[in-house]
């Protein structure tokens, strides 16, 4: 169910730019993100910071774009708010020495601080390398390849996610054993 909840926008802003174009799709997925975040507020009875975040990003970016019909301000979005959890997470870990992601899933997963230290480093590289791909679909590609690759691109957060999963997993198995 969340997995359809989280792509719900991004499907409708592709439909939409299929049948059209950009500006009308730009409106879709601000309408869209908005009715998401208001359905997850409901359902989880709050919003994280990231869901908060994409939200801002989206309505500015997307204001932009249909105030100045400059489409390159929703396509630059994505690079944005990937270079800035890549940030918020290495100057979390460096300046106010807290990894997130153990603040956030400590109390769900078991893990040894060293290996939560590599996915800290792991996640922000993620950040970087989605927020390069996107600056080069923006300034390499047409609006429609880029569309496409903001499609089909959601391969990437799946194979990342399994390969987190993969990479964390003897470390789970052992703590059920020494429970």
């Amino acid at each position: 169910m969340r997995f359809v909840i989280d792509f719900f926008p991004i499907l409708l802003f592709f439909v939409a730019y299929k049948m059209a174009g950009i500006y009308l799709a730009t409106a879709v997925l601000m309408v869209a993100t908005l009715v998401q975040t208001l359905f997850i507020r409901r359902l989880e009875g709050r919003l994280s910071t990231l869901q908060q975040t994409t939200l801002v990003l989206i309505w500015v970016f997307g204001g932009l774009t249909l105030l100045l019909q400059d489409e390159r301000f929703i396509q630059w979005k994505p690079t944005v708010l990937y270079a800035a959890m890549a940030m918020a997470l290495w100057g979390a870990l460096w300046v106010w020495k807290r990894n997130v992601l153990h603040n956030l899933l400590g109390a769900q997963l078991k893990l040894p601080v060293p290996v939560w230290n590599r996915l800290i480093h792991i996640w922000a590289l993620y950040f970087v390398f989605m927020a390069t791909i996107n600056a080069y679909a923006v300034v390499m590609w047409s609006m429609d390849e880029w569309m496409n690759f903001k499609l089909w691109g959601y391969v990437f957060p799946i194979i990342f996610i399994v390969g987190q999963g993969l990479y964390i997993a003897p470390y789970l198995k052992s703590n059920h054993a020494d429970q």
